[in-house]
């Protein structure tokens, strides 16, 4: 298992130069814009450290999460993305 890292962590990973306040790294892990999801521990949220920073609504970047995701090949996701054509278990 990997070690999770906090929020503020993840950002000086992330972000060199210019960090995000500590606010807004809150409000992007509540509003789903970092991927993937952030766990809340106790007070504060840990974060996997090769997380990045999404546009939650934006279809192009969750098509490609979904083809480069081993864990989201379901029956279930195969079927919304290719139709009554997917293969059942």
């Amino acid at each position: 298992m990997t070690k999770l890292l906090t929020l503020e962590e993840w950002a000086e990973e992330t972000y060199r130069s210019k960090q995000p306040t500590p606010q807004t790294l809150q409000r992007w892990a509540r509003g789903g814009n970092i991927y993937p999801a952030p766990e809340k521990h106790g007070r504060e949220y840990r974060v996997q450290p090769g997380a990045i920073y999404i546009q939650p609504k934006s279809y192009r970047l969750a098509k490609e999460i979904l083809k480069t995701s081993p864990s989201t090949s379901s029956s279930l996701i195969e079927k919304i993305n290719h139709g009554i054509k997917a293969k059942t278990i």
